[in-house]
Order: C-alpha cells, then sequence, then structure tokens
C-alpha cells in the first residue's frame, strides 16, 4: 500500500510518502509558518515520489498533543485531501511517533516520551514494544516536569530491569532533569516526532483495520485549553 503521512505538531513540518519498502521524506524546521508550506511540500513530495493523491491508500497525520495550532493544521490539511483523494484517515498520536523514531534510530524498546507543552508543563507518555507493535504503558498526559518525573518512576520502577528504560524528545531541552534523575539506557533530546515514523505506525494500523473515515479525524489534545489570559500572554506564554 502507499500513504501520505504528515507530522507538524512541533516546530518541524515533515512530509513522507511511501510504503515498507521505502520512503520519500521532506523535513523543514518552519517555526510558526506550517499552514503556508503545507501544502506545496506535500505536492513536491508526491511528485518526487511519482505518486497521485488518487494512488494512495490512506492519508496519515501526527494527531498531536503538540502545538495546538500544528496538529490543527495537520488534521485539517489531512482530512481535505483524504476527501477529495477518497481514502481513509489514519491518526497517530505524536508521542508514540517519538518512540517509534527512538525505536528506528537506536533499537530501543522501551521508551518515556516528553516534549514541551509550553505554559511550564510537558507532554508525556510511555510505550513498550512487543510482539512487533507498540504497547501503551502511561497514556499522553500533560504535567509539570516534576510530576512527569514522578510518573515516569512510578512506571519504570515496576520493570524488573529498570535501565531498560529510556526516554526521548524535546522535553529533555528544556527540562534537561527530566534526562538526569532517572537510569536511563538512553537520553535522547534531539528525537522528534517524524512523519516516516507517522507513517511507519500507521502502516500497522491500517493493516490492523485502524482507518477512520475523513470527517471522523480529530485532534488529540490531553490539554483542553484553547486560549490564555492576558496575564499569561503579557508574560510571552505560548499554548
Amino acid at each position: 500500500m502507499s500513504i501520505l503521512a504528515l507530522e507538524t505538531s512541533t516546530q518541524w513540518l515533515s512530509v513522507t510518502v511511501g510504503d515498507a519498502a521505502g520512503w520519500v521524506t521532506r523535513d523543514v524546521e518552519v517555526g510558526p509558518g506550517h499552514s503556508g508550506q503545507i501544502l506545496p511540500l506535500v505536492q513536491e513530495t508526491l511528485a518526487e515520489a511519482g505518486v497521485s493523491l488518487k494512488l494512495l491508500d490512506a492519508i496519515a497525520f501526527g494527531a498531536g498533543p503538540g502545538s495546538f495550532t500544528g496538529v490543527r493544521i495537520a488534521c485539517s490539511v489531512a482530512q481535505g485531501l483524504a476527501l477529495g483523494a477518497g481514502v481513509p484517515l489514519v491518526p497517530v498520536c505524536s508521542l508514540l511517533a517519538i518512540a517509534e523514531a527512538a525505536r528506528m534510530k537506536f533499537s530501543i524498546e522501551r521508551v518515556c516520551t516528553v516534549t514541551d507543552a509550553r505554559m511550564r508543563e510537558v507532554y508525556a507518555a510511555a510505550w513498550q514494544y512487543q510482539a512487533g507493535a507498540w504497547q501503551e504503558v502511561m497514556t499522553p498526559m500533560v504535567a509539570r516536569p516534576e510530576e512527569a518525573i514522578a510518573y515516569f518512576r512510578k512506571t519504570i520502577e515496576t520493570e524488573e530491569n529498570k535501565e531498560a528504560w529510556s526516554i526521548a524528545g524535546d522535553g529533555l531541552v528544556v527540562y534537561p532533569e527530566l534526562g538526569s534523575i532517572l537510569p536511563w539506557q538512553i537520553a535522547a533530546a534531539e528525537t522528534r516526532p517524524t512523519a516516516q515514523a507517522v507513517g511507519a505506525l500507521a502502516l500497522a494500523a491500517w493493516a490492523r483495520g485502524e482507518a477512520a473515515a475523513a470527517a471522523e479525524a480529530v485532534p488529540l489534545y490531553v490539554r483542553q485549553r484553547v486560549a490564555l489570559t492576558s496575564a499569561e500572554r503579557a508574560a510571552g506564554e505560548v499554548l
């Protein structure tokens, strides 16, 4: 099967087209500029892969959690393209995409994922790779860094081999204590959710029959706040 995958939950715009045999991928650091660049990048990637929208079997997108604007852009663009092409959508948790990207790079199978959620908070989750698929060990949440550390500690201390756990994501850049307090096997601050990781996860989900109609796809926000107070805006906070 052939799939188009989009990931815009971070400062990066990532697009890929392909299947289990290989991917054509474009990754661009755009900051808040996803909306103006995503469709041209999709067109360029499809052209390079020699694939039209009508030939796709599905479209996948990083559903979040992440930047409110970013995950809405990925969802809305994926929905529009899927409706036009008449193909289903596969939403993929962006924190899980970090775990998959870390597995692809480091061959790790137990990983906590953490990204900067702004507002002095992080998005956090934990995953274990078993029998060829990821299992959710800790549900995606938003928490203060110290709360995330407590949740991670509780998660990994239930395992016999505590040192088998790693941590990945840009939350380590903003809150380095997340990478030093526990005995991580690997602490990979540079690992981010990529379209290729989203695509690989979507292929597996599609094979399990987990694709959805385009109109049913929604972002995974975790944090339900959609606006800042005046004081928070004045302090430079960002959702």
